[in-house]
């Protein structure tokens, strides 16, 4: 038995399922978006993730031949694991902001 698995670690590059997608937008106006665009776009990611997470769970819930139980499992623990990692960046934001505040000028 021959089981290759791609490692969690490869780059970007090499996975391009994983690099971040970019608008046309964005080109046109050659990234100027920066750090509050880039959080922009993470936090919109997750909120789409939840809201196609609570409407597979509702489809579920109406008994829709059409959504397996499955695929809703995986969107909502996609969806959990999107929100954890936000929270975790916002947590690291405040602790930074608070840090630069309590620095002695």
């Amino acid at each position: 038995m021959d089981l290759r698995l791609a490692p969690t670690t490869m780059p970007t590059m090499v996975r391009p399922s994983l690099a971040p997608q970019i608008s046309p937008n964005q080109v046109a106006r050659g990234g100027e978006e920066g750090f509050s665009g880039a959080l922009k776009n993470a936090l919109n990611s997750v909120s789409a993730a939840q809201n196609g997470a609570a409407q597979l769970q509702r489809e579920v819930q109406m008994e829709n031949p059409k959504v397996s139980l499955e695929e809703t499992m995986v969107a909502i623990q996609k969806a959990q694991i999107g929100f954890q990692a936000t929270l975790h960046v916002r947590n690291r934001m405040v602790q930074a902001y608070t840090d630069i505040m309590n620095m002695q000028v």
